[in-house]
């Protein structure tokens, strides 16, 4: 019996959320948005009535503002969507305890076994469409298929607040028209370099042989024309899961171009000591540091070596990346940093050494866990390195709200 697998998305989520606080905004264009002091300045959601303006999500709050006069620019309130992120999948456990999410407005959900109980897929989707609205006063889009893949593609089909049901008798009719873009993990550079060979629909790529996908894609290759082709088997993850972290990083768009040395040093030792804090809170080591950098005509490169021996400590991730920055100094100001330590492993019983430089690297463990101790009790600018000093408006940026952290199997293009 095929599974029956449901995926919501909760409509225009930051920009609802925002209306719902403010009636006053229900009937004007609103796109939640960074901050422009600090270069922060995007779209980050709208609303339906900024949609149909042509706003997108992404782009500069200038851009924005021409497509649309009467718009309004709200800032984001993050306690307040995972307030409603939560109220949501406490309605979705009320029917499967199947739920694995895909971000904060995005959950997936395997109620196969639910339909002695509820009713079929459809019905399941339209009363937990019902119950959003009346219980958080938002919407939702749900698509209902046999695997995630299609479920995810169902709920983007039609929006807001519909339900779309893809069948595995019907799929090639309602998903092999749809641009190529359009299937979840093909990204741009995928989608041009796909372009390249003619493949410019779902279908093209069910139908383009998987060796040869395999040839100019890799792996990812051979599992997007699997998806293509509704072969998608992926379990939906149970609502206590935990899903493995393939990569904790950190990254920040300075509040001014970064020209010097110091300014470097200052922004990636924050970047740092974030990025290793979090490997010491999930009891981490990792074995490579990556850098990113974007220069302030926004090109982008990133950079990666190993760490040796694999470690959590912010004194050695601070060594590889600004090695890295030295070796591949952009030609340009750098507008943002950003720092990933990849490779993980579960940070073991450290087993004692007599060898000085392990000794030397065990005591700065010890050192960085009693800095950590002190910031989570006082504040992260209790305790400071002497170089931050030389520039407050750099080192008082909080790296925490730009964190980054890929589970596996929730990596987006």
């Amino acid at each position: 019996m095929p599974r029956v697998i449901l995926h919501s998305d909760l409509n225009n989520f930051y920009a609802s959320v925002e209306c719902l606080y403010n009636p006053a905004l229900r009937d004007k264009p609103v796109a939640v948005s960074g901050s422009p002091q600090l270069r922060h300045g995007i779209v980050l959601a709208k609303n339906e009535l900024a949609k149909r303006h042509g706003v997108k999500t992404g782009e500069p709050l200038w851009m924005a503002e021409q497509k649309c006069r009467e718009i309004v620019f709200v800032p984001p309130h993050y306690e307040r969507y995972l307030r409603y992120s939560k109220l949501a999948k406490e309605i979705y456990v009320s029917y499967t305890d199947q739920v694995e999410s895909f971000g904060l407005d995005e959950c997936w959900l395997d109620v196969t076994g639910s339909a002695k109980l509820f009713g079929t897929g459809r019905h399941i989707a339209d009363e937990i469409r019902a119950r959003i609205k009346e219980e958080l006063g938002v919407t939702a889009s749900v698509g209902v298929s046999y695997n995630k893949i299609f479920a995810k593609l169902g709920s983007d089909m039609k929006k807001p607040d519909a339900t779309t049901v893809i069948s595995p008798q019907t799929f090639q009719q309602s998903v092999w028209p749809l641009p190529v873009s359009d299937l979840l993990y093909v990204g741009r550079a995928t989608t041009q370099k796909l372009a390249r060979y003619g493949i410019r629909t779902i279908g093209d790529l069910a139908q383009s042989p998987a060796p040869f996908l395999r040839q100019i894609l890799g792996k990812n290759g051979q599992m997007l024309w699997a998806f293509a082709n509704g072969m998608d088997t992926s379990p939906v993850a149970n609502i206590t899961a935990k899903p493995l972290i393939k990569s904790v990083g950190n990254s920040t768009t300075a509040p001014r171009d970064l020209v010097s040395d110091d300014d470097i040093k200052i922004t990636l030792w924050l970047l740092c000591e974030s990025v290793a804090a979090r490997l010491r809170e999930y009891d981490f080591v990792a074995s490579t540091a990556a850098l990113s950098v974007r220069d302030n005509t926004l090109n982008w490169f990133e950079r990666q070596a190993p760490l040796k021996p694999a470690s959590a400590n912010a004194r050695e991730l601070f060594g590889i990346t600004y090695a890295l920055f030295c070796q591949n100094r952009p030609q340009r100001p750098v507008r943002s940093l950003g720092v990933r330590a990849t490779g993980l492993s579960v940070m073991e019983n450290i087993q004692l050494s007599l060898l000085p430089e392990e000794q030397g690297l065990q005591r700065q463990d010890a050192l960085e866990r009693a800095v950590d101790s002190l910031r989570n009790r006082f504040g992260s600018h209790a305790v400071q390195r002497a170089i931050m000093l030389k520039d407050p408006s750099l080192s008082h940026i909080d790296p925490k709200n730009d964190h980054i952290i890929h589970p596996v199997g929730f990596l987006r293009s």
